[in-house]
């Protein structure tokens, strides 16, 4: 049997708490399939849109305080944490399956001197209209980009993780075969300050995030899941191709020819590349193609 970290993202749990809740129950039964057949399962999750809706809530806000980043991180881990126990967990019960299911608030370690604390790429929170971001910009300071077409979004930095804190943790909970939820939205992103740590206004993508939990708890495949069933070139494009089995280096090449977009398709595949290297496999595909997916017959695989 496998180790199987699945990372799902965020913009595909829904636009909204209850939206995600319906579709996490969905998203739950091919995870407990896993689980019936004996896998090892760590369940990551994306957050971009949450955490900018948490952020902005308090922001706009004239009767609460402002809200730091790593805060509404820690939010979004446990309201998004909650969902996944709740329909993990009840799938199981309809087979009699008596496991416990942790969500573990995560501190990733990034280091302060990140060139990409100055160069913020990582969309978050909603889709606005160009003549609504400006306004963004101009009232609350926020960096705005377009984004893949769908509207503008605000962005932050996304600095590249260095070690999970919880660690040690999340193997003592999959060795007494538990199933672990952790690096919630990349997890919260913490910086080294002589024998502290201290959270830094950012978001880590949480498939690089994902991807690095899943080298230092030794997993076998990195499953990503979103919005789309295929990585593909000229996307969009009469000339579109889906990508299934593809090497690394061809990969590396596309990256070269600048196929794929930074805050989107781009952190997936960077992520899904540096795990395979290991001799192990990585998949990008939908939620919808997820039971596939896990058996290598969906998506896009990448095999080191």
């Amino acid at each position: 049997m496998s180790r199987i970290v699945v990372s799902l993202g965020g913009n595909a749990l829904g636009k909204n708490p209850a939206e995600q809740k319906a579709l996490l129950t969905k998203v739950a039964v091919p995870i407990v399939n896993l689980i019936k057949e004996g896998h090892e399962v760590v369940i990551a999750h994306g957050n971009g849109p949450q955490v900018g809706m948490i952020n902005l809530s308090f922001s706009e806000s004239s009767s609460t305080p402002d809200m730091p980043f790593p805060e509404c991180g820690a939010m979004s881990q446990g309201y998004i944490g909650y969902h996944l126990q709740n329909s993990i967990g009840n799938e199981l019960s309809k087979y009699n399956i008596d496991k416990s299911i942790a969500a573990i608030v995560t501190q990733v370690i990034v280091d302060e001197h990140d060139p990409a604390f100055q160069r913020p790429t990582k969309p978050i929170g909603s889709f606005y209209t160009l003549e609504e971001s400006k306004k963004l910009e101009e009232k609350m300071g926020y960096d705005m980009v377009e984004d893949s077409g769908r509207g503008y979004r605000r962005v932050v930095p996304s600095p590249m993780p260095i070690d999970v804190k919880e660690k040690d943790i999340i193997k003592t909970l999959l060795n007494d075969n538990h199933v672990v939820i952790t690096v919630g939205g990349g997890g919260i992103p913490v910086v080294v300050k002589g024998h502290t740590l201290e959270g830094v206004a950012a978001v880590i993508d949480k498939d690089n995030a994902s991807a690095k939990l899943a080298e230092l708890i030794n997993a076998d495949i990195l499953v990503i899941l979103t919005a789309v069933d295929n990585v593909y070139i000229n996307f969009g494009k009469p000339s579109a191709e889906a990508l299934e089995e593809v090497s690394i280096e061809r990969l590396e090449q596309l990256i070269i020819d600048k196929h794929f977009a930074e805050g989107s398709m781009l952190p997936k595949i960077k992520a899904c590349i540096n795990f395979a290297k290991n001799n192990k496999t990585a998949v990008i595909a939908s939620l919808e193609n997820a039971p596939e997916a896990f058996k290598l017959n969906a998506g896009t695989i990448i095999k080191g």
